[in-house]
């Protein structure tokens, strides 16, 4: 079996990472994501509760990768996007 290279990539307010990292062909993300060091980087993250995709779409953390695949581990969104503009437009 090969070995492709897959990117997993996250982001909090003050620190970007991208990680590159060598998975058996018929992996999945969740198998991605461990072989990264993402989980020792960022102990708070718990691999079960993530949210990731792959090129902007959610996917689940059984869903294959492809080799080039940039997998992204998704934040929680803290406000509500709706309740913001609503917010904002309350202002003016």
């Amino acid at each position: 079996m090969a070995d492709i290279d897959v990117t997993i990539v996250y982001a909090t307010p003050t620190k970007q990472v991208e990680l590159p990292v060598k998975v058996a062909d018929h992996a999945n993300i969740a198998i991605a994501i461990k072989a990264s060091s993402l989980l020792t980087d960022f102990p708070e993250l718990v691999l079960e509760d993530l949210s990731v995709g792959v090129n902007s779409s959610v996917l689940a953390l059984d869903s294959p990768v492809s080799s080039g695949d940039r997998v992204e581990v998704y934040r929680p969104l803290l406000v509500d996007p709706k309740e913001a503009r609503r917010k904002r437009a309350q202002k003016k």
